[in-house]
């Protein structure tokens, strides 16, 4: 393959070598990383773009997509750390219950930053405004010992970019305060996980947000008509940005405290949502007033900037002036999620440019479009609890898709639309496709193999042994002096350890039958056979975790790991 400097961001230097960076392409053209298919995604939009917003400003010549990414991650002291072999080898704890305290009472979310913490946090921005990135926020997230960071925002590729110099600092800085950083996605059960949201918008280069509402009817109308391209965008490709976002590690993450569900929704508001029911049925916004609302016509009314939902179910919120992503997760690169939804966009801009070009009466038509669009894509419309099972059977009702496993996602990739999408703005090829979902199907039964031969070895080496170990010890007291607490702790105990073996060989019959396979095939069966073997295993070691004096137990616990640091 082939390296070229990307100019359009800035070169760094770290640890005294000069960094640039780069694209990466094979000896015949093909994309062999994600910086040149953005870069490609970026030039759709803007192409698309422009002509839209020529109707309304002859100025503009270029549109950027621009991105605010938050990180989210998990510290952990370096001993306790290097006391767990799944969190050394995984990233993520395969086994621990529940310590009795987690984020029940939210107190982590509002109390001070530790001064540990803080001291890291403080050398991490400073390095990274040597490098050119402006960390700006820092704060104390859900679960204990979690955290997030975010910068100012800037030009979607550069901002790329610097999120990977970032995490790279933080696991080099985080050492030397005696931390690890976990950026897993759902590095501790029944907490928090960690994301990584995508905060996107359009902007002209006369310096106007396309997804700021105006005080005009032209400023309204325009804003209107890119809202509506990215809701059709999610909704004609809501399976491409849930792909976009899919791993082993965000399966375990989606769908629970606090992270979006796995089926694709936009979220508007109450305010907007009935601004746009009004155009679609030709109705007023206020039911007092018996104006009806004319695109290009009439400026909107004015409605709270945040309104965004506070549980964060919804997958791709608006907020204001902007879309906000939640569904990447910590550890991943925003650049394959904003190569799909600057790519999608890019179809939607370029459908409208078609269909207006060709009007006669330029309002009229503008006013026509924004309507069939909102008639034709309101189903991905979703203001309400993501969480529900209600909204399960709700959106299969609108027809929405659900994708729940990075399994169920790898055939969907390479759809004959999806392949069209790209290869009509020239930012895959079929081949570049067809070889990423190959890649993703490899990457997930690579990882779940890892964690599940990770998973044997401790329960092998460590877990089945110390309880073993502590039965034989509770039987020889029984037989000295037999209390009721030793004999039933016993039998609890025994019973608990035959089904752990039998786990543990379940999950050994498992991986033996998938034989070492990393096909879209294998995926499959790692999800319905490997998956529900290691939950198996894990409930009854993590059953005897509960039984077992702390000081037999071989790890340090969810107790131990979250609540270590001051």
């Amino acid at each position: 393959g082939y390296t070229a400097w990307d100019p359009t961001s800035p070169v760094f230097i770290l640890d005294d070598t000069l960094c640039i960076p780069t694209v990466f392409i094979s000896y015949t053209g093909e994309a062999l990383d994600y910086k040149t298919p953005l870069k490609k995604a970026l030039k759709a939009v803007s192409d698309a773009a422009v002509p839209i917003c020529r109707f309304f400003d002859p100025a503009v010549t270029k549109v950027y997509s621009y991105l605010g990414w938050e990180q989210e991650y998990f510290l952990v002291d370096e001993a306790l750390f290097a006391a767990r072999t799944d969190l050394m080898i995984t990233g993520r704890t395969l086994f621990g219950h529940n310590s009795s305290k987690n984020q029940q009472l939210d107190d982590h979310y509002f109390g001070a930053i530790p001064t540990r913490v803080a001291a890291f946090m403080r050398d991490l921005e400073i390095a990274g405004h040597r490098l050119g990135i402006p960390i700006k926020t820092r704060h104390n997230e859900v679960a204990p010992n979690q955290f997030e960071l975010a910068p100012i925002y800037g030009e979607t590729n550069l901002s790329n970019d610097q999120n990977q110099i970032v995490m790279n600092l933080m696991n080099r800085i985080a050492r030397k305060h005696g931390f690890v950083v976990l950026l897993h996605e759902k590095p501790f059960d029944g907490v928090n996980g960690s994301g990584k949201h995508n905060n996107w918008s359009l902007s002209t280069d006369t310096g106007v947000n396309l997804l700021e509402p105006g005080d005009t009817p032209a400023e309204n109308a325009q804003f209107l008509l890119f809202l509506c391209a990215v809701i059709q965008a999610v909704d004609d490709y809501q399976e491409m940005l849930r792909i976009s976002v899919a791993s082993a590690g965000n399966d375990n993450r989606l769908g629970g405290n606090e992270a979006p569900p796995a089926i694709m929704s936009v979220f508007l508001g109450e305010e907007l949502t009935e601004i746009l029911k009004a155009i679609d049925t030709d109705s007023p916004v206020n039911p007092k007033e018996k104006t009806l609302l004319r695109v290009g016509v009439h400026t909107l009314p004015r409605f709270p900037r945040d309104t965004t939902d506070r549980n964060r179910t919804s997958p791709f919120a608006f907020t204001g002036n902007k879309f906000e992503f939640r569904s990447p997760g910590a550890p991943m690169s925003v650049s394959g999620c904003n190569i799909v939804l600057n790519t999608a966009v890019a179809e939607s801009l370029r459908q409208y440019a078609d269909q207006l070009e060709a009007a006669e009466d330029f309002e009229a038509a503008l006013h026509q479009l924004i309507r069939d669009v909102i008639r034709d894509h309101k189903r991905i419309i979703f203001n309400g609890n993501g969480y529900g099972s209600e909204w399960v059977a709700e959106a299969e009702r609108r027809g929405l898709s659900c994708l729940p496993t990075t399994a169920d996602c790898i055939p969907r990739y390479v759809t004959p639309e999806n392949i069209r999408l790209f290869e009509s703005h020239h930012v895959f090829s079929e081949a570049e496709m067809r070889a990423r979902s190959t890649i993703m199907a490899e990457n997930y039964c690579k990882v779940l193999h890892i964690e599940a031969v990770t998973m044997l070895e401790m329960a092998d080496r460590d877990i089945l042994p110390a309880v073993s170990g502590y039965c034989g010890r509770l039987r020889r007291q029984i037989e000295q002096r037999g209390t009721r607490y030793e004999t039933e702790s016993l039998k609890a105990l025994e019973e608990l350890l035959d089904e752990g073996y039998d786990a543990r060989c379940a999950l050994q019959k498992a991986l033996e039958a998938v034989n070492g396979g990393v096909d879209e095939a294998a995926a499959f069966q790692y999800r319905d056979s490997v998956l529900p073997a290691m939950r198996w295993l894990r409930a009854a070691a993590d059953a005897m975790e509960t039984r077992m004096p702390s000081r037999d137990w071989p790890f340090p616990t969810y107790g131990d790991m979250l609540f270590s640091v001051k």
